[in-house]
């Protein structure tokens, strides 16, 4: 009964927290999240928790970096992390192809902003 509570507080802390973010990166963070949400609603409570816990390690991840970058702590605002092997082969080909759009979609030249490139070794 707390789940649907807890996804739509973490939903609403994600689309906050996306705020601080350079407007590109926001704008694809947030329809990313938008569809997430939307396709796990009717999730099984394992593959549920899962989710939720996921994304509120991203929310730690993403507000660390927004904190570091608020406080020049880096040359260049850097977002995300680099994913391991072995957290790239639980994925379904499917997250591989949505990770691949993202990845494509925010290294587009012209950003300011970089995010980790580590999909390429993945075949």
């Amino acid at each position: 009964a707390a789940m649907p509570g807890r996804a739509r507080a973490l939903y609403r802390r994600l689309l906050l927290l996306h705020r601080a973010l350079p407007p590109a990166l926001r704008e694809l963070g947030d329809r990313y999240v938008k569809e997430e949400f939307r396709k796990h609603k009717a999730a099984r409570p394992a593959e549920a928790q899962r989710f939720l816990r996921e994304w509120e390690n991203y929310v730690a991840l993403i507000q660390r970096q927004i904190n570091e970058d608020k406080h020049n702590l880096r040359e260049k605002s850097v977002y995300g992390i680099q994913l391991t092997e072995e957290k790239l082969n639980d994925f379904r080909d499917e997250q591989i192809g949505q990770l691949k759009e993202l990845m494509d979609e925010a290294t587009k030249p012209n950003k300011k902003t970089t995010i980790s490139k580590d999909l390429e070794h993945k075949t």
